[in-house]
């Protein structure tokens, strides 16, 4: 197994707390959790919980296609945090827009609070074999 390598990219919100966007271990792709928040600008997206689950999605993408993946096409898991399980079905709606037919695996969670006061955040693993 190759040593974990951390992966950074401008595609998707940084700051300077101590973690890696993603970390690459052999053919795993560990991504950090991400808000809706827009990397060039570094503010979370105004919007409706649709708008933000999109932009969750794309700084996902973003982490994977800098390992050298394509993008959500190689995450096989995610979790979803709300802090609203209200959301659940529109979250999913806008979810299942970027997955598709073959999704991947899973887990969704109503915590009390994200930083930001943001409504959602995920985290995912791809498989970059």
């Amino acid at each position: 197994m190759s040593d974990p390598t951390p992966i950074e990219t401008d595609g998707a919100p940084s700051n300077d707390n101590p973690y890696s966007q993603g970390v690459r271990a052999g053919d795993t792709l560990h991504v950090s959790g991400y808000g809706p928040v827009d990397p060039a600008t570094g503010e979370a997206v105004d919007g409706e919980i649709e708008a933000q689950t999109e932009q969750v999605l794309e700084n996902i993408a973003a982490v994977v296609s800098e390992a050298g993946g394509d993008g959500l096409a190689d995450v096989v898991k995610v979790t979803v945090y709300l802090t609203d399980l209200e959301d659940y079905e529109r979250v999913n709606e806008a979810y299942g827009a970027q997955f598709g037919d073959e999704p991947p695996a899973r887990v969704c969670v109503e915590v009390s609070r994200l930083p930001e006061d943001v409504c959602v955040e995920m985290d995912a693993t791809a498989y970059l074999g």
